[in-house]
């Protein structure tokens, strides 16, 4: 048999399993235990949070065999989406009125198998105009055994006549430290020694979706290494290597331009583009803000113990304001380098205006006998040259 990916062999069989959504698990549950089950559902959510594996579970509570487990023919039908009794629907392939009208005729057929047909219309938001015109009054008043589970990634393009009919449920992005458990355990299961930063690093990557980091373990997986490591990560990705960027922000910390130069062009000499550069830039200075403003002991910060250690160290160097600021000018570079036929110029600049933030000081604060506008780093030397050129300005006037 060909192989399975892991996202598909390890997604949720049934709400006990379901990761990030506990919440909307333990509702949907609930009303079925009250027989209080909704003719239509309205699931929303960006790409990989368990939307299609939730109305999966949902209608296999609805119409499989729940205490034949997931073994049952019929259940791993339901779960597989090739159920005669859960009919899966893709509205990007099937926009049309006559897509719809199909649907409505079929609503009139009563189940083959058990008391409930359950209709699962994924990315409902493609369906056109003519189509959701047309759903309006089944979607109202449904046959007594049909229910629906409409999908979608965008619900601002789903009309409110739709949506009123359905009980809505937002699904959350999966936190970081959940994606990074579930993880653990697929590579455990699947007998692969892997490194924690390495499974951390995966975790934050998948950006909340738990498809994502499953699609990225298993690129990792497939290179056949005895050991994930993050080494290995930064290779595969063309990512900047930490210890890069740590001398980087050093550099910063020191107010040495000369060595954010250096260490910049390091970056960038292991094959890493710009953009990608200034996007590790962009974490990193997010977890030393967080740091710095909340602690070390922060939870909003996704860490392993060593490495938190060393980043609270770090944060310590540099203020909650200054910070903010460089966030501020690095997604501002970093739109413009898109554009921009000398992207390393910009790369470079930035760098030299972060390690020199203090010497960047506004004209009329320094008149005026303030500090710095930027701020940045602790004790860096440009610390002091905010002062010297007050000074200086004062005795002209």
């Amino acid at each position: 048999m060909g192989y399975t990916a892991l996202a598909r062999r390890y997604r949720s069989r049934d709400f006990d399993e379901v990761v990030g959504q506990e919440p909307i698990a333990r509702t949907l549950r609930a009303a079925i235990d009250a027989g209080r089950v909704g003719h239509a559902y309205l699931f929303c959510g960006t790409r990989g949070v368990g939307k299609t594996s939730m109305a999966r579970i949902f209608a296999k509570a609805l119409c499989g065999k729940p205490d034949a487990g997931a073994d049952d023919p019929v259940n791993r039908a339901i779960m597989s989406g090739q159920d005669t009794d859960v009919i899966e629907i893709d509205a990007a392939s099937n926009t049309g009125v006559d897509n719809a009208r199909e649907l409505i005729a079929n609503c009139a057929y009563r189940p083959l198998r058990g008391g409930l047909k359950v209709y699962i219309i994924d990315e409902v938001h493609m369906l056109s105009t003519a189509a959701f015109n047309a759903l309006l009054k089944t979607m109202e008043e449904p046959p007594e055994h049909v229910k629906f589970v409409l999908c979608t990634t965008d619900p601002q393009k789903v009309p409110a006549t739709i949506q009123s009919r359905c009980q809505r449920f937002d699904f959350r992005a999966i936190p970081s430290s959940l994606i990074g458990e579930h993880l653990a355990s697929v590579v455990q299961g699947e007998g692969v020694k892997a490194d924690r930063d390495l499974i951390a690093q995966v975790a934050r990557l998948g950006n909340g979706s738990m498809r994502d980091a499953l699609s990225l373990l298993d690129r990792l997986m497939a290179t056949g290494s005895e050991r994930l490591t993050s080494k290995l990560l930064e290779e595969l990705l063309g990512l900047p290597e930490r210890a890069r960027l740590d001398r980087l922000l050093d550099a910063i910390a020191n107010g040495d331009a000369r060595a954010a130069l250096e260490a910049g062009a390091g970056l960038l000499s292991g094959g890493v583009s710009v953009d990608q550069a200034l996007e590790a830039l962009l974490e990193r200075l997010r977890d030393l803000l967080v740091l710095s403003a909340c602690g070390g002991e922060t939870e909003l910060v996704d860490l392993e113990p060593d490495a938190r250690r060393e980043e609270a160290a770090r944060a310590e160097r540099f203020d909650a304001a200054g910070v903010s600021h460089m966030i501020a000018l690095t997604e501002n570079v970093q739109r413009s380098a898109k554009s921009s036929a000398l992207p390393r110029a910009l790369f470079d600049a930035l760098l030299v205006r972060l390690a020199l933030a203090e010497k960047f000081a506004d004209a009329a604060a320094l008149l005026a006998g303030g500090g710095s506008s930027g701020g940045g780093a602790r004790g860096s030397p440009g610390a002091r040259a905010p002062a010297r050129e007050t000074e200086h300005a004062a005795k002209k006037r």
